[in-house]
Parts: C-alpha cells; structure tokens; sequence
C-alpha cells in the first residue's frame, strides 16, 4: 500500500484547521511573508536549524517555496504554512518530510516565528498534520528528532506523546557546532491508542 497524499490545490482550496489555525500547503504566494518571518526570528532560528545561514533574500526563500512545490508533487515532503486563523499572520512551518512510499513512513519537522511560541500553537499544528498522517494519508511510521538542548522543541514532542528511541550523536552540524539529536517515532497503533 502507498501513501495516498492530497494535491496541494485541494487543501489550499480547504485548508487544515485547528482552534486557533489553519495550515495550508506552502505556495509561491507565501515567499514575502516567509522571507520577513524567517529575517525577524533568524537569532531565535539559528542555533537550531541548519538551513537558516542559507536563507539570505526573499529570492532564496522563493527557491526554497517552489522546492517545496515540487517536492509535495513527486510525493517526497508535504509542507504547510501555520496562519492564524483570526489576522491570516503566518506563524511557522510544519511538515512531513523524508516520506518513504513503500515502508510508509516520514518524518515531522516544524518552527515558529518568536512571537507565537509558547503558546501551545505548534503543539495543536503538529496533532492536526498528524491526524491527516494516520487518518488520510495511510502513514505507519513517523520520526521526529530534535537537538538535546532544544527544550521548547522537545515540550512540543513530549506533548504529542512520541515514544523515545535513543540520541543521535553529533547527527546535525548547525551554527558552528555539532548536535546530538534525541530521536522519537510515532506508528499508527500509537495514534490509535
């Protein structure tokens, strides 16, 4: 059995809604707002994601939007922009990433802007990508990691009740240093429990 994964139109035209978001699959459209998000929060996002150094103008950020694209059409990652549902402010990113058709599996990454931590959003954004995972999509497996001193990250994971595998040692090379990451998963008999 493959992953049966929705066209990126379908949920723009009906996007996922949680109490106080809703997630809509990244688009060309979103470029300026991510560029100012990703400028704004770039002290806050830099000791913990790699990719940030790299994101340098709004042309690299639309490169990386229509990557984005392309990767939900071949069917390798499914990325969505987090608005809130009341002033449409986008807030952060969550995805699943790294999916692998025949075992069924992929993996959960996200961040938010500095000012909408704290406040449970990515928490209730990653149950909602979830439900869609296990409930629509025919998804068994999914790993989420997350660098040992990234508490805010690891409250989100503890909070969705991932199991814990183990640490990852120096997995990650980011802001000048390496990081171990602790590794969780999630199979769909968990989600069902």
């Amino acid at each position: 059995m493959m992953l049966n994964l929705p066209t990126r139109a379908s949920l723009r035209a009906s996007p996922l809604l949680t109490q106080r978001a809703y997630l809509m699959p990244m688009d060309p459209s979103d470029t300026a707002e991510l560029w100012q998000v990703i400028e704004a929060s770039r002290s806050h996002l830099n000791p913990w994601l790699p990719w940030v150094p790299y994101n340098v103008d709004e042309p690299s950020t639309r490169r990386f939007v229509e990557a984005c694209a392309a990767e939900w059409d071949s069917g390798r990652a499914l990325r969505f922009v987090i608005r809130d549902r009341v002033s449409g402010t986008l807030a952060g990113v969550v995805g699943l990433e790294s999916m692998v058709h025949i075992h069924r599996s992929c993996e959960l990454g996200y961040w938010l802007r500095r000012e909408a931590e704290g406040k449970g959003l990515m928490t209730e954004s990653c149950a909602e990508v979830l439900r869609l995972a296990f409930e629509n999509l025919g998804v068994h497996r999914i790993r989420v990691a997350a660098a040992t001193g990234n508490h805010r990250s690891l409250a989100v994971i503890w909070r969705l009740h991932f199991k814990f595998e183990g640490v990852a040692r120096e997995a990650e090379f980011c802001a000048g240093r390496w990081l171990d990451h602790a590794v969780y998963s999630m199979l769909e008999s968990d989600w069902r429990s």
